[in-house]
């Protein structure tokens, strides 16, 4: 074969499933299965999110109420958002909004039980695995109500012109040990409310919210959108955005332009709920804007330093311009079915999706069908050609399969990698959780099944406690990429973004170089592979001040290719303080993933240290909020008090200005053809269709 990279393909599967049981995965309040008291009250739930400067920042405020005649524990849970790092914790005491401070995470766990037995108010935030982020609170009072906040940053995802961000409620139901334990109660008793501003350099030309068609969505102008969505009972106060996202000013503004609308709003919001829940945290909550078409590829650079004689922080993102040329080419498709017992009440509309998938193939393709639970078997007789008969053939013979059994992931992927053509581009579609419970389940010998089939894996991860340290892992290693993907997601409108990546050729063995100004700690340290419409984020510090040259370098079609263009980078600059946790989170990120990938790596005490210095909540940390006294008694210093009162400076001072305008690189600029935009950039398409749970990978052959 030549020496280009072939991934041919015009299809991803689309997979329609049923919810799971809202009481056993989703977010909320915990309470022991065994328990003889009712639960507590989850009174009121507050999300704030603002996205400026290529980050989101999170604000999540709760109240528990307690109608029970005595003290009690107050237990949430909620999954870790996609690269989310939580660097705040709230606890009101006594009226009066106390920070956490971030521990180590055994200390934190010790000091809370201390606490708790004294009948101190206390509360903690822990990470458990990779699923859930819980955090505990005591006592609730008999007869009253406790507030907290938690606010989490994280990197804003645009992929093919088309913004995404995720507020996950949906914990996905895989964890078996948490469902037999706990109970969860997910209703929102007395006020939600939702309100989302973001603030984009690009204009913008299309919002919405695929799963909450009752959000009111408002454009201020072509770079500022908002979203608010709210529901009051009649015995709740309406509750103002702790950081005025959503600005009285603006408010105001849109009220005389609407005031019908306002009205109107006003009246639901003031409905009466005659005891019922005003809201369930059963469905993630999912955002998407489209940047305006035409685009021009580029680089931004954000900066942060207050110091002139200290190092700053950096975050360089690059959005290629359409420089990668598609490809057509016959393909052969493996579909690789998981029909185990987890499956089950969802298989019949993952059929439907697999008859969606197949129709939209190309008379040239092919298609085999091979189905796994505790073992592996082919439905079709190698592969099938695309005809009506075959069609209506096959997808009956999955109309009567019934889910069963457990999940040997490994037996069902290495029957998929067999019979591969050396001169047809291969893909393969494995719809499974990712949780390997029967057969090889360590994730070396899934390495080295890769190894020997030659391929790439593309990783579409969908639910959020889907086995992330093993699907992501892979995708990385093997070149290829990793999608999350909600179960409110528009899954058409992903399906569209992974096809244009899977039907153009890439960029491989990415490199970045910056020349004129010290740079270190720069993070990803291996780069990899772009493909079409991908943003590539880097982050680290910097010494000095002043224009750089910054170059992107990689091969395409075997050919070393080098984009090159001059940054500025400020001597002071003061208004973006996040970035040293999203740095921080990032570094984190990447030594936990050498640790899962290479069992002999320990940077469990670097990890540790970073958490601390910057107040992150990881494996080995927490966030622990204690009166001001006992910060004192403990001997903890308030270096996360002062980090969150910078911040929330920052977003005061960034609110009072313009948008911030598109970095202005000197010379020429980086990329000379405008970004691609997603296939479904006509106004009609970004309507896609809705779906709930699944994990989708596509596995191609290399070609490179």
């Amino acid at each position: 074969m030549n020496n280009i990279f072939i991934i041919a393909g015009k299809l991803v599967s689309v997979f329609i499933l049923l919810v799971f049981s809202l009481s056993t995965n989703a977010a909320g309040l915990l309470t022991p299965k065994s328990g003889g008291l009712d639960p507590l009250e989850l009174s009121e739930h507050h999300v704030d999110v603002l996205i400026e400067d290529g980050y989101a920042i999170t604000s999540v405020t709760q109240i528990f109420s307690n109608r029970h005649s005595t003290d009690l524990e107050a237990i949430y849970s909620f999954p870790v958002p996609s690269k989310g790092a939580v660097g705040e914790f709230s606890v009101w005491i006594d009226g009066k909004q106390v920070t956490g401070e971030v521990v180590k995470k055994e200390k934190a766990r010790e000091i809370y039980n201390q606490e708790k037995a004294a009948g101190n108010e206390v509360g903690i935030t822990e990470k458990n695995s990779f699923k859930t982020f819980e955090t505990s609170v005591y006592p609730v009072r008999a007869g009253q109500n406790t507030k907290i906040q938690i606010r989490y940053y994280q990197p804003a995802e645009i992929d093919l012109g088309i913004g995404r961000w995720v507020y996950q409620l949906e914990e996905g139901g895989v964890d078996e040990q948490a469902l037999s334990f706990w109970d969860t109660n997910t209703k929102v008793s007395k006020a939600f409310s939702f309100n989302f501003k973001i603030r984009s350099s690009y204009p913008i030309s299309a919002l919405r919210l695929p799963n909450h068609a009752q959000a009111k969505i408002v454009k201020i102008n072509d770079n500022e959108w908002q979203v608010s969505m709210s529901k009051y009972g009649n015995t709740s106060v309406k509750q103002e955005s702790n950081d005025d996202i959503v600005s009285q000013q603006m408010a105001s503004t849109y009220a005389k332009a609407h005031p019908l609308e306002v009205e109107q709003e006003s009246n639901l919001n003031q409905s009466n709920n005659n005891g019922e829940a005003v809201f369930n945290l059963d469905k993630d909550l999912v955002v998407y804007w489209r940047l305006q078409d035409g685009l021009p590829g580029g680089l931004e650079l954000t900066s942060y330093r207050p110091d002139i004689n200290k190092k700053g922080t950096f975050m360089m993102v690059f959005t290629p311009g359409d420089e990668l040329t598609p490809i057509t080419q016959g393909t052969d498709w493996n579909f690789v079915l998981d029909i185990s017992g987890s499956m089950e009440g969802k298989f019949s509309s993952l059929v439907e999706g697999i008859s969606r998938s197949i129709r939209k193939m190309r008379p040239q393709d092919r298609f085999r069908i091979i189905l796994f639970n505790n073992s592996a078997r082919e439905l079709t007789n190698g592969y099938t050609d695309i005809t009506p008969e075959n069609l209506q053939y096959y997808l009956a013979q999955l109309g009567n399969i019934t889910p069963n059994n457990g999940t040997n992931l490994y037996a069902g992927l290495e029957q998929g990698l067999e019979l591969v053509d050396s001169d047809r581009p291969t893909g393969i579609i494995l719809v499974t959780d990712g949780v390997a419970n029967v057969g090889t389940t360590k994730k070396e010998a899934f390495f080295k099944l890769l190894e020997k089939s030659d391929v790439r894996l593309f990783t579409f991860i969908m639910g959020n406690s889907a086995n992330q340290p093993l699907l992501e892992p892979l995708a990385r290693h093997s070149g290829g990429f990793a999608l999350n993907i909600s179960n409110s997601d528009d899954i058409i409108g992903r399906v569209l973004q992974a096809t244009e990546k899977l039907s153009h050729k890439a960029f491989h063995d990415v490199e970045v170089k910056v020349d004129g100004i010290k740079v270190s700690d720069v993070t990803p340290k291996t780069i990899g592979s772009l493909y079409q419409g991908q943003q590539l984020i880097v982050m680290g510090h910097y010494w000095g001040s002043g224009n750089a040259k910054v170059t992107l370098s990689a091969k395409l079609s075997g050919q070393q290719k080098a984009y090159s263009t001059v940054v500025n980078f400020a001597e002071n600059s003061q208004l973006n303080p996040e970035l040293e946790r999203l740095w921080a989170y990032a570094k984190i990120n990447n030594l936990s993933e050498r640790m899962n990938d290479f069992a002999g790596e320990d940077h469990k005490q670097a990890i540790t240290e970073i958490a601390l210095e910057y107040g992150l909540v990881t494996d080995y940390t927490s966030m622990l909020v204690l009166s001001d006294e006992q910060f004192s008694t403990y001997n903890i210093k308030r270096s996360n008090k002062r980090r969150v009162e910078t911040e929330a400076l920052a977003r005061k001072q960034r609110a009072s200005q313009p948008v911030k305008k598109p970095t202005n690189p000197g010379g020429q600029p980086m990329f000379k053809k405008s970004r691609p935009s997603s296939g479904g950039s006509g106004s009609g398409s970004f309507n896609w269709l809705l779906i709930v749970g699944l994990v989708t990978l596509i596995t191609l052959r290399k070609k490179a």
